[in-house]
């Protein structure tokens, strides 16, 4: 991570877009866009990539925003925004970022949905590219790449979606195996994937209530609608420094597939809880406002920790956090858990909407694996429960390798008595019931 982060700077300091070009310019955000997706086709996540960009560049929170739309944008046509430019191309442009400033122009001509004019965006990608000292002799290329697209965009794009994966803008191995373990829904899951996610806040009832909180958002003329207990989705996304009372711990963002953990936990005052592989914390944050609990978060990245930290002190809850590793015991104090909340390894395939980069990360192989790693570290959590206790499986995939299949081979292997929960939820395309694809499985250990 830190020589793709190096690696990043010294392609921020080649370009040189913080003093050649305004902030405020779409050129500036196409400059951004580019260079953090040229990581990813490195192999470095979306995610790390924005936020090693933002280190290296510091631009202005409207600059993050705008370069972040764009990122995403980008790789939700990624696959189409590919075929098309090798089609227009006789080779792939180098070097790399000079690539990806051509697709992500690209996909925002192809994105019917984007906040620019046709000519906007080629003028504002022709300055990106006059602007890089790199790339300076390109321009006519970028304008000439662009102008041809817009004239024979039809044809190009009738062309490029003849193959399945620029069609579904995912690699043909994603979908294939789509195709095998969801024969029924194959389509409406890969389709789910290229939506954007609903913002839907959990309400921290140990400050509030759920409709004394609508009425807030009301009275700060912000449309919402209420989904459950402690569930309110905004009717438009907003940054959470907009969000009514966030600093102060009011809500939390979290997906509503996400809020259902903590209450089939079934948890009361005095039970002492785990929340193993807990970071960033969402979760965790969950169970301390359902109930009096002492709750160990655990998690065996200390980076990742202080988001369950900062999160904690946000909400105004304290638990115990701390690093180790779930398939050790040498952090456990040998004092069984009531409760366990296992949000095991996985590839993340039911995210895949707010992680638009996960397609293009994974490998084959990743399930298997993942699968075999939850595997040892759900068994040794188990050891861990007190007879009675409950145990409660949750991944955010859609392989049954990761999650049905995994939850039966794990009650049959130890005996469980499995207990009323969702199983394998599918990502949604419900304007009504919106939610991320997520597996539950809620377990019971005997008494005896």
């Amino acid at each position: 991570m830190a020589k793709a982060a190096e690696k990043l700077q010294k392609s921020a300091a080649k370009s040189g877009p913080t003093s050649a070009l305004p902030q405020n310019s779409l050129a500036f955000a196409l400059t951004g866009a580019a260079l953090a997706l040229a990581q990813v086709d490195a192999g470095t996540s979306l995610p790390r990539a924005l936020a090693d960009l933002f280190r290296a560049l510091r631009p202005l929170p409207a600059s993050r925003g705008a370069i972040q739309d764009l990122a995403y944008r980008g790789l939700r046509h990624w696959a189409v925004v590919k075929t098309v430019r090798a089609c227009l191309l006789d080779a792939p442009p180098k070097p790399a970022r000079l690539g990806a400033l051509i697709g992500v122009a690209l996909a925002l001509l192809i994105d019917e949905d984007r906040p620019y004019t046709e000519h906007a965006v080629v003028d504002q990608a022709v300055s990106a590219c006059a602007a890089d000292r790199e790339l300076g002799r390109a321009k006519g290329l970028v304008n000439a790449v662009l102008r041809r697209f817009l004239r024979e965009r039809e044809s190009l794009l009738i062309e490029a979606r003849a193959s399945d994966t620029a069609r579904w803008n995912y690699p043909q191995w994603w979908i294939d195996k789509a195709r095998h373990d969801w024969p029924d829904h194959w389509e409406a899951l890969l389709t789910s994937g290229h939506k954007r996610s609903p913002l839907t806040l959990r309400v921290n009832r140990r400050k509030t209530t759920t409709d004394d909180y609508l009425s807030l958002l009301k009275s700060a003329e912000i449309d919402a609608t209420r989904i459950g207990e402690s569930a309110i989705r905004l009717a438009q996304p907003m940054s959470v420094s907009e969000i009514p009372r966030f600093a102060d711990g009011w809500v939390s963002v979290q997906d509503a597939a996400a809020q259902l953990a903590a209450p089939l936990l079934d948890l009361s005052a005095g039970m002492r809880v785990l929340d193993a592989c807990a970071a960033p914390g969402g979760k965790t944050g969950h169970l301390l406002e359902t109930a009096d609990i002492d709750l160990l978060a655990l998690d065996h990245d200390p980076e990742r920790l202080k988001r369950v930290v900062q999160n904690l002190e946000r909400l105004s809850l304290n638990a115990q956090v701390r690093v180790g590793d779930a398939r050790r015991r040498d952090w456990w104090d040998e004092r069984a858990f009531d409760r366990i909340l296992a949000d095991v390894p996985c590839t993340a395939s039911g995210i895949v909407r707010r992680h638009p980069d996960i397609p293009w990360l994974r490998r084959p192989s990743d399930s298997a694996e993942l699968a075999r790693l939850s595997s040892e570290i759900l068994d040794n959590l188990w050891q861990m429960l007190r007879p009675g206790g409950k145990l409660l499986i949750v991944t955010c995939s859609v392989w049954p390798e990761e999650s049905a299949l995994q939850a039966q081979a794990f009650a049959e292997r130890h005996r469980a008595l499995r207990l009323g929960a969702p199983g394998q939820l599918l990502p949604s395309l419900s304007a009504v019931d919106d939610h991320d694809g997520l597996f539950y499985a809620l377990l019971q250990k005997p008494l005896v």
